[in-house]
């Protein structure tokens, strides 16, 4: 019998334990990270929920992450995406305005988009 609680691949971990650290994070999280996406007009995607909760888990550690260490930080979390993958999420995410490119090439949230987030 087939159970929704089991992934796909027959291994018994329930679905997001080998995720690491941030899986039992509340879905309100990403609910404010949708909420932002959908005001600044971006779709939804897992890549720019991910690098944006990169971003934001590294604000509140008082770090700052360039293209680099958002990379690691999703491997770190079994997100297998490529550098490149990450680099143009990034880039996109800054040409929309949602973050910016800091002169030590380190990327944050705009304050704009951190009011919003904020707010909800």
């Amino acid at each position: 019998m087939y159970n929704s609680q089991l992934p796909a691949d027959g291994s018994n971990a329930p679905k997001g334990a080998s995720m690491g650290v941030g899986v039992f994070a509340p879905h309100h999280g990403n609910e404010r990270i949708r909420i932002l996406l959908k005001h600044f007009g971006l779709r939804t995607s897992l890549i720019r929920l991910k690098v944006i909760d990169a971003l934001l888990s590294a604000a509140e550690s008082e770090r700052s992450l360039g293209v680099r260490g958002v990379h690691s930080h999703l491997l770190d979390l079994d997100i297998p995406l490529s550098f490149l993958s990450v680099r143009e999420v990034l880039k996109r995410l800054c040409s929309e305005g949602v973050i910016v490119l800091n002169p030590d090439k380190s990327y944050s949230l705009h304050p704009q988009a951190a009011a919003i987030l904020h707010h909800h």
